[in-house]
């Protein structure tokens, strides 16, 4: 069977809404353009220069009317060029599918049982998608088998592959002889049913049901599986930083040290980096197997503004390759250095002078770093040193 949209005799002076039912001439064979509407254009003109019906390009393109608007596309069904005409027999006409058609509810609208809508259509390749404006054929009368008569093949022929008389197909298409026919003429067989096509897609559907199912189970495992990673990232993340709490309460309890927020310079020429904090790790050995702990922690939130110890030459002063994350080292001169780690943000370029006292950035948690704290060292010589004995 031929499906798409057919070339329509009648004039755009008889209103007929998309999905009715239409007299039709030859079927498109040639399948669609898509014309975008130039200033000027009318929609008589562009079906008149493609031969087709403007009806036609309303239902293709799902118009409401015939007004255009310039820069719209168009879908044009293209029509072979033949002078012969396809006929119908007189108890089948066309329908023209629209958008949420289905076998089903065509089959319900003209009071047909689907087999009877598929035998007429034995071309159907689902029962559940249909192309928008294609055409099926909707038979009135006596229902039956629609077929395409073939080059060289008669009436004739086609009783006797079926069972019938010839007398009997000839009646059924209104025929007054069995020759008046020519190749392309849909012909109906009375009483005969396409019940192999018909199974066959109603296989089609089940096996279509089937493999919608288990991509939907597919999906849903796939998202609770997901969810279940993301569940467990989770549940590590708050086991972590439940961790990192229980220790720093720990440390704090253990080796409180909290310090005024005017902070006294040392006789060294040392002053403390930030105010208001608690220092909850020492300088040296830590418990178990972890490494030595090369400077103090000083725990405070995250912004409190961070000084230099001491005055000096800026050196290096961002990303640290080592775990430090944002950090700043200060050359005070005679081997000493500073070093202030895990900022939030850096405030000073490298090579630049800093006093005592000077903004040098912000308290964070970047680098290898468990929570919001400044981790400060002092090197005499390059070696690490504990920053009590500098500090007042």
């Amino acid at each position: 069977m031929a499906t798409g949209i057919f070339s329509l005799p009648l004039g755009l002076n008889q209103p007929n809404l998309p999905g009715t039912e239409i007299k039709v001439g030859t079927p498109a064979r040639k399948g669609w353009v898509i014309y975008t509407v130039r200033p000027g254009d009318t929609l008589s003109q562009i079906a008149s220069r493609y031969r087709v019906d403007a009806r036609a390009i309303i239902y293709s393109s799902g118009l409401q009317n015939a007004v255009l608007r310039p820069g719209q596309e168009l879908r044009i069904p293209l029509v072979e060029e033949t002078n012969d005409e396809i006929r119908l027999p007189p108890g089948v006409r066309a329908y023209v599918v629209r958008s949420g058609d289905t076998v089903e509810s065509i089959a319900r609208r003209f009071d047909l049982t689907i087999l009877g809508l598929v035998s007429a259509n034995p071309g159907l390749q689902s029962l559940d998608r249909l192309d928008v404006g294609s055409t099926l054929y909707i038979p009135t009368g006596e229902p039956g088998l629609l077929l395409q008569l073939r080059k060289g093949e008669t009436i004739h022929d086609l009783a006797q592959r079926f069972g019938l008389s010839v007398n009997e197909v000839a009646k059924a298409n209104g025929l007054d002889s069995p020759t008046d026919v020519r190749a392309g003429d849909l012909i109906l067989l009375p009483r005969v049913q396409a019940r192999a096509t018909y199974q066959r897609l109603l296989q089609i559907q089940e096996a279509e049901r089937k493999a919608r199912e288990e991509e939907a189970r597919r999906l849903a495992e796939q998202r609770r599986k997901q969810e279940e990673a993301r569940q467990k990232q989770l549940a590590e993340q708050r086991r972590l930083q439940a961790q990192s709490r229980a220790r720093l309460q720990q440390q704090t309890q253990s080796q409180p040290r909290l310090r005024p927020a005017n902070a006294v310079v040392a006789a060294a020429g040392y002053r403390w980096p930030i105010s208001n904090f608690t220092i909850t790790t020492y300088f040296g050995r830590r418990g178990g197997f972890q490494r030595f702990h090369t400077g103090i922690a000083l725990a405070a939130p995250i912004g409190t503004p961070i000084s230099a110890a001491r005055a000096g030459q800026v050196d290096p002063a961002g990303w640290s390759r080592y775990g430090y994350g944002l950090h700043v080292i200060i050359n005070h001169g005679g081997a000493q250095e500073t070093l202030y780690a895990h900022m939030s943000r850096i405030v000073v370029r490298p090579g630049q002078w800093v006093d005592r006292g000077d903004l040098i950035g912000y308290v964070g948690s970047t680098g290898w770093s468990t929570g919001p704290h400044l981790h400060f060292e002092v090197r005499v010589g390059g070696v690490a040193r504990n920053p009590l004995a500098y500090l007042p």
